[in-house]
């Protein structure tokens, strides 16, 4: 079998393009999908996935780490965030193809079922374009919080912290406290909160202030306090606080989180296995992960492949903790996708079909064509003009 082609369909999800890419065999009819998108860097992406076509065309698809050693070390050049989402799409693809072969589902082939279900959350109202609340009317923000529990989610993650520099405003500290606790007491204990702080503060004092007054709701983790590759600041931080700390959205290499596993610097880890070297790439992370002691919470908030891909590694990984989720990010999400991402429960039900059990239409696909995203992160200014961590 042979590898006789790779395309990329990028579809339009607002304030993403999602990068979905084909990888085309010899055999009729088979081929498989991957994801590699990479919010706003959507051209830089395609370029790239056309740059390591040549290192993977009339290989064997099912050879997946002689494919994947090719593309990572031919490259010479250390590859980052945008040539390792394309080797990622491409990687992923190929466990697709190796699955729909041997006519079982990829997780299978990861080590077989470890779980009979795969537990979700998901973020305010479903992240849906149009529907988002902030905390400054935190009425209005805990009635959020509760009809996107009343989905059918006993999880959701929730963006308490604002904007800010290495000092926390007292006054922002105060609020965000007054937030995290009437949210508690909205959804009770049975709920699983998470926040994420997407590396705003720009010291660990910063982030430790926001941190102790959102601790006493026993969040079930604090996500990026700090901007990600410092593993001995995180370390510093995750010895100052009293509750669980993630990071690793922003990592790619097993170095990276072979730091955060040696300094004991995070409770979780969050590789996207849609930036860090797909399904196999993502199986050295969570080794890593385990023998640090570390749960594995995959990042997730892109689109359908992506999603898909998380579900069977959470299937076959014995620390999982917990998978992010955006099904439904835009009202058409379903309906160009035939996937396999069922929720019941606040969790997600165990696929059984041949490889990875997602297809795309795409026809239907083409009538969301690439656009220039909408960036919500052009507004992270602080009050003196300063450009804040997004």
């Amino acid at each position: 079998m042979k590898i006789t082609g790779i395309t990329t369909t990028v579809v339009n999800a607002i304030h993403r393009n999602w990068v979905f890419v084909k990888v085309q065999t010899d055999q009729p009819g088979l081929h498989g999908w991957g994801e590699a998108t990479l919010e706003w860097k959507t051209r830089a992406v395609c370029g790239a996935v056309e740059d390591l076509a040549p290192f993977v065309i009339g290989e064997d698809p099912r050879r997946i780490e002689h494919v994947y050693a090719k593309m990572t070390r031919f490259s010479f050049w250390p590859l980052g965030a945008i040539g390792l989402s394309a080797v990622s799409a491409i990687d992923q693809a190929l466990w697709d193809i190796k699955a729909k072969d041997l006519g079982v589902p990829v997780w299978q082939l990861l080590g077989g079922q470890v779980r009979d279900r795969v537990r979700v959350y998901t973020h305010l109202r479903r992240a849906k374009i149009g529907a988002q609340v902030g905390t400054e009317d935190i009425g209005a923000f805990c009635d959020a919080v509760q009809e996107t529990v009343e989905m059918g989610y006993n999880a959701v993650k929730l963006g308490f912290v604002p904007y800010c520099g290495h000092e926390a405003d007292l006054r922002d500290i105060l609020h965000v406290e007054k937030a995290a606790h009437a949210v508690r007491e909205r959804v009770g204990p049975d709920v699983a909160i998470m926040t994420d702080f997407h590396g705003r503060p720009a010291s660990v004092e910063a982030a430790r202030a926001f941190i102790e007054v959102i601790a006493p709701i026993r969040p079930l983790f604090v996500e990026e306090p700090i901007q990600p590759g410092n593993a001995a600041a995180m370390a510093d931080l995750s010895r100052r606080v009293s509750c669980p700390l993630a990071t690793g959205e922003r990592l790619f290499t097993p170095r990276e989180f072979a730091e955060l596993a040696e300094l004991r610097a995070v409770t979780h880890v969050q590789p996207d296995l849609s930036h860090c070297g797909g399904l196999t790439g993502g199986r050295r992370i969570a080794a890593i992960a385990e023998a640090g002691q570390m749960g594995i919470a995959p990042h997730n908030p892109m689109g359908p492949v992506a999603g898909t891909v998380a579900l069977h590694f959470d299937v076959a990984t014995p620390n999982f903790l917990i998978q992010e989720e955006a099904v439904g990010l835009v009202p058409w999400f379903d309906e160009i996708f035939d996937h396999p991402m069922r929720l019941q429960d606040g969790c997600w039900t165990i696929p059984g079909g041949p490889g990875l059990g997602i297809e795309i239409n795409e026809a239907a696909a083409a009538r969301h064509p690439f656009e220039q995203e909408i960036v919500p992160a052009l507004d992270a200014v602080l009050p003196d003009g300063t450009i804040a961590n997004w």
